[in-house]
This record gives C-alpha cells, structure tokens and sequence, in this order.
C-alpha cells in the first residue's frame, strides 16, 4: 500500500505540474505586449497562498508521509510567484497596486499560519490546524470554474472550457483524493474529492456540449489565452474562469 500511495502522488505531481504550467501561453501574449492588456492576477496571487499553505501542511513536522504534497505545492508556489512578478511589472498602476495589496495580505495569511503553527500549536493539533488552513483554499480554488460551467450551459458551448485543462484538473483531483484515502488523510482527500467531482462534471459538459465551439473565427490565440488563464470578463463575453493545479 506504500508504495501505491507513493506513486499516485508521483502522477499527482505530474498532473499538477501541467496545470501549473498551462498560463505560460497567456504569459507569453503578456511580455510580448508588455502589457496585462484585460487579464486579472487575482487567480495567481490566490494559488500562490494555496500552494504555500499546501506545501507547509505537507512538510514532516507537520504532517507525516505527505511529502510528495510539499514537492509540488512548492514548486506550483515558484511558478506562481513568476507569474504574479509578471503581474507587479506589467499592469497597470491601478491593477498593480491592488495585486501588490492581494500579495502583501495572502503573505500576512500565510506568515500568521506559520507562526501560530510553529510557536503556539504542537502534534496533531498543528497538523489539524494547519490542514483546515490549506483546505478551505484548496477548495475555493477547485470551486473557482463553476462559473464557467455555468456559461457552458447557458450557451451549449465549451469554446471558453479547454479539454485537456478539465480533463488534467480531474487527472489532479482524482490522484490526490486517492493519495489522500491511501493516506488516511481527510486534510488532502475532501478537497481533492471535490476537485474530482468538478473535473468530471466538466467532462461530462464536455461531452455534451464538444460539437458546439463557437462560430467561425473562433479558437484565436486571444480566446486560447482567456481560456487557460484568464481575461476578465466584459458584460457580453465569457466569466472569468481558473483552472490551475493544487492540492
């Protein structure tokens, strides 16, 4: 049973490896441009307090044999921090004094969960503590694309819902709700559980809905980036949706 623990979160890493990745399209369109043009930070800024509270319950001396969860939460945690760097250089002044404001309070979140856990919490009550922390953001962040599938059933169309993105969001889910049970950990298996259950609703909408992606001219690189990463939403266009890896 270790070792099956151990590999499901190996292929947990990987999975949430890519969904980390997957903004590097609309990063790319933003140094190109020098310009944030309508994109929001605000999903970044969010996943890189999940990602560090994730990566700090996972750590041994707060909770045992969840390693694998440190590994990749820490590295989803670098790749964020590029992303909102990139944020902090190319916005606009309003936009980025309310990412630098967002920053400052998710590190005043992250820098309180610490220290209470260090100094005031000890054993099984640090890890309760710290894992309650990591998975109310864990499921605010898997919560974050019912928006778009909402719109993906008002308008019985999946141009601003991506497979592979669904399809590796349930991939994530899925191995870190099992890693979790294996585990016999809640901490990691309810909001993953969750994340599985929302990544397969998406495929199922998927499903339903896979012929109908728009009209003609459809799919640009402009769509592509509001896709994985996300443009805000204007009156007539689509929500802002987020889909990234956490755990």
């Amino acid at each position: 049973m270790e070792i099956v623990h151990f590999l499901f979160g190996i292929f947990g890493n990987a999975t949430a490896l890519f969904l980390f990745l997957a903004p590097t399209i609309t990063f790319k369109r933003i140094i190109k441009s020098k310009s944030t043009e309508q994109f929001s930070g605000i999903p970044y800024v969010m996943t890189l307090l999940n990602c560090l509270l994730s990566a700090w319950y996972g750590l041994p001396f707060v909770s045992p044999n969840n390693i694998l969860v440190s590994t990749i939460n820490g590295t989803g945690a670098a790749i964020e921090s590029i992303y909102v760097l990139m944020f902090l250089i190319f916005a606009p002044k309003k936009e980025k004094a309310k990412i630098f404001g967002l920053l400052t309070l998710i590190l005043t979140i992250f820098a309180i969960v610490v220290f209470v856990s260090l100094f005031a919490l000890h054993g099984n009550t640090r890890k309760i503590f710290c894992g309650f922390a990591a998975s109310i953001f864990s499921v605010i962040m898997y919560a974050s694309p019912l928006s778009i599938m909402r719109l993906v059933i008002k308008t019985k169309s999946v141009e601003y819902m991506p497979f592979f993105l669904s399809l590796f969001a349930f991939l994530c889910g899925t191995s870190w709700f099992i890693f979790g049970l294996l585990g016999k950990d809640p901490f990691v298996a309810v909001p993953n559980g969750f994340g599985c259950g929302l990544g397969a609703l998406q495929l199922i909408l998927y499903a339903i809905y896979h012929k109908n992606k728009g009209g003609p001219g459809k799919g640009s690189s402009g769509d592509e980036s509001r896709e994985m990463g996300l443009e805000k939403p204007n009156k007539e266009t689509n929500p802002q949706q987020f889909q990234n890896g956490h755990v």
